[in-house]
Formats: C-alpha cells, structure tokens, sequence
C-alpha cells in the first residue's frame, strides 16, 4: 500500500509542477522540474524499505527488448545525429529553401508536411521524425512570417499517429511486440487499418481545427542562409541517412535498434575529431551536441520504471489486470492505456501493461490495444511520450510556446476521436 501511495503522490506532483513550476533556479542554473520529482519519488521508494532494491538492480541491466537503458542510448544517439546538423545551421537553410519554393499557399505545405511525416515515420520512427522536423518548422515559419502551431502540430500528430503502423515506429511497439511473440507481418497485418483510421480521422480534424490560418498568405521572404562547413554537413547527412536505414532494416537483420543508433553516434564524433585534428580546430560543433543533448531523460525513465516494477512486484500489477478482467479487452486496455501514458508515460505505461496484459491472459486485442493507447497518447499532454518532452524542450530552445493547454486542445480536438476510431476498427478485425 505505501508503494502505491509514493508512485501516486509523485505522478501527480509531477503533472502539478509540469503545469505550474516547470523550472526552478539554482543558483545560475535551471532545472525542469518533471524529472526532479520522479527522482525524488523513485529515491523515496527505495528507501522506505517496501521494495526489493535488489531485484529492480537486476531487471535494470535485463537484456529485455525494451530495457531503460537500451531506450536512453537510443534516444539520446538519435538526438545527437539530429542536433548536430541544427548546430551546423542545416534545419534553418533547408527551411529557406523550402520557403522559396513555396508558391502554393499554406494549404497545400500543411497536406505535404503531413503527408511526409506520415511516411517517413512509417519506415523510421516517431522519435527520429520529431527530432528532425520541429526545428525546421520553426526555422520556416520564422523565415515565411505566418504561425508555426498548424505545422507543428500537423507534425506531431502525424508522427505519433502512423508510428503505429509497424513494429519499428516506437519503443513500445517493439516491447509490447517482443514481449508477446507478434512478428513484423504479424503485427502489420492487423495495425495497419487501425493506423489508417486514426491518420485520416487525425488528418481531417487538424485540418478543420487550423483551417483560418492556413489561409492566411506566406507575406516573409527567405534568406538564402548556406551552411558554410559542407564537409561536416556531408558527414551528417551521411551518418542520419545510413542510420534511418539501418533501423528500417535492423529488425530483419536481427540488430537491435539501440546498437545501430549507437554505432551511428560514436561514428559522427569519431569522423568530426579526425576532421578538427585535421584542421587544428576545436570541435564547437560537438560540444554544442554534447551541451544541448537532453540528459534529463535520463534520471526520469530510470526512475519511472523503478516505480512500475516496485508496483509489480508488490503484486500490484497482477490485481488491476484481474479486476479488469477479460470482456471488452480493446476499449479499456486502449482508453487506460491512453490515460496512463499521461501520468507516467508511455514507455513505463507499456512494461506496466505487459506484465498486466500477461498475468491476467487477456489476449492480443488487449496488447494492440495498449499499443495504440501508447502512440496516441503522446499528443494528449508532454508528459505522454519521450517525444512530447523533447518536442516541449526543442520550442523553448526557439522560443515558440507549445504548452499544457495546447497539448491538451490538441488532445481533446484530435487525439480523443482518433483513438475512437482507431479502437472501433481494431474491435471489428480482433
């Protein structure tokens, strides 16, 4: 009982000081305040005596497919790659160019925008999309004077829509996946319709919501802003690109998706080392990587998932999934799945559910259903998904305001009736 008032107390302390301390000072440093306060609540647990401090060492370094730590190497080598062309100033030109090529109105760039996050997110993932897209959106419509929030949007939504298409769109598709035994065709045959009714539903709704801005006329006129050191950009370019593939195609040759990201991280600063010695330079480019990396993930999923298997290990886990029993599985395994991803997260909410879905026996359509819940669940609040965080510290670094209460329009306007329609279909073919 105690284990679950600490993990209680600190989710919502946590969504409290989202929504009204995001940052406390210290001295001339800032801190966000989000994972500040899971620390202290995971810090609490370990130490009120309740939890087996042994055993969550042991499920820490467990070669499972979703493991915190492979997850954190993943993100934050993704991040790097992302990063590293922002600082060489190649998100701002290639926002000029596309501004210049934009003689057809914001309509039409915001159905493009969607149309090519969707796909590209599709073959890559949700995460690698974020990261890439909003500092350009930023730099764009910056550079074309109109408001950045439809493309924004537009982008994220679509980023955590069709993420759900295949295995590879997001971590929890691959954990829920793995832990269930669902391969790649396996697993596409049956998201595929789900993912389809969510994009369109998701598509129509953005589309209606932002439409009297995407009226207004393109009045800025792009810089042509080149990026001066074109053998660094070529090495960057190169190292995302190879990466991108190499994760597209890691789950057929049996690599886990964490070593490529990984490789491709310690490749891009090996490659610009050599090319600072060579120039008898210091490398600012990597250490404005390295500044800018987000290092803050890294005490809030640890400590998330201490207090999802402190929960389980208490026998906690196993009593919900027996309450909610075995009927009408896909509705509340996707609404609560949706929900919980919004007081701890998607990733935790997906090892939470597994052990849930597991122990209780309720079958595929409960795991598919958990498995929409984590992607959508993302555009409900920051707080649902790695990527709602980074996408939330990005628009701060560019001073663009994407707070709590346009997530949650963004939510209840879009994410609320796209999960409606992606679990009717899901019930109808499960």
């Amino acid at each position: 009982m105690i284990n679950i008032l600490i993990c209680a107390a600190t989710c919502l302390v946590m969504i409290l000081s989202v929504l009204f301390f995001p940052k406390i000072r210290l001295g001339k440093l800032k801190i966000d305040t989000y994972w500040a306060v899971v620390l202290l609540g995971a810090a609490v647990l370990l130490l009120s005596g309740q939890t087996d401090v042994k055993a969550i060492g042991a499920k820490l370094i467990e070669n499972t497919a979703v493991n915190p730590l492979k997850i954190l190497v993943l993100f934050l080598s993704m991040t790097i790659l992302s990063v590293f062309l922002d600082e060489l100033g190649f998100f701002r030109a290639l926002a000029g160019w596309a501004l210049r090529h934009a003689h057809s109105g914001q309509k039409r760039l915001f159905f493009s925008l969607y149309l090519m996050v969707a796909v590209l997110t599709v073959f890559t993932s949700n995460d690698i999309i974020v990261l890439s897209f909003t500092p350009f959106i930023c730099y764009f419509a910056g550079e074309a004077k109109i408001d950045p929030m439809p493309y924004l949007a537009a982008e994220f939504v679509a980023a955590n829509t069709w993420s759900m298409a295949l295995v590879i769109g997001n971590p929890t598709n691959i954990y829920l996946a793995t832990a269930f035994g669902i391969g790649f065709v396996s697993y596409f045959l049956v998201s595929i319709l789900p993912t389809l009714a969510a994009g369109l539903v998701s598509l129509l709704l953005l589309y209606l919501l932002f439409r009297k801005k995407l009226s207004e006329p393109i009045l800025g006129q792009a810089e042509r802003d080149r990026v001066e050191d074109r053998p660094a950009l070529v090495i960057g370019l190169v190292h995302l690109g190879v990466c991108t593939l190499m994760l597209a195609v890691s789950s057929y040759l049996g690599i886990e998706m964490w070593i490529v990201a990984l490789c491709a991280a310690g490749s891009l600063f090996v490659c610009n080392l050599v090319l600072a010695l060579i120039r008898r330079k210091r490398p600012r480019i990597l250490l404005g990587c390295l500044k800018r990396a987000p290092w803050q993930l890294v005490p809030f999923l640890l400590s998330m998932f201490i207090m999802t298997e402190a929960l389980a290990m208490q026998g906690t886990t196993r009593a919900i999934g027996d309450f909610l029993g075995k009927d009408f599985t896909v509705p509340v395994y996707g609404l609560l799945s949706f929900a919980a991803s919004n007081l701890i997260n998607n990733i935790p909410m997906s090892v939470f559910f597994s052990s849930m879905i597991s122990l209780s026996d309720a079958g595929l359509g409960a795991v598919y259903a958990t498995v929409i819940g984590s992607n959508l669940g993302a555009f409900f609040t920051p707080i649902g998904a790695l990527a709602g965080l980074m996408f939330s510290s990005i628009l701060s670094e560019h001073g663009v305001k994407f707070g709590y209460r346009d997530f949650l329009k963004l939510g209840v306007t879009v994410a609320l009736p796209s999960l409606a329609a992606a679990l009717g279909v899901l019930w109808l073919i499960v």
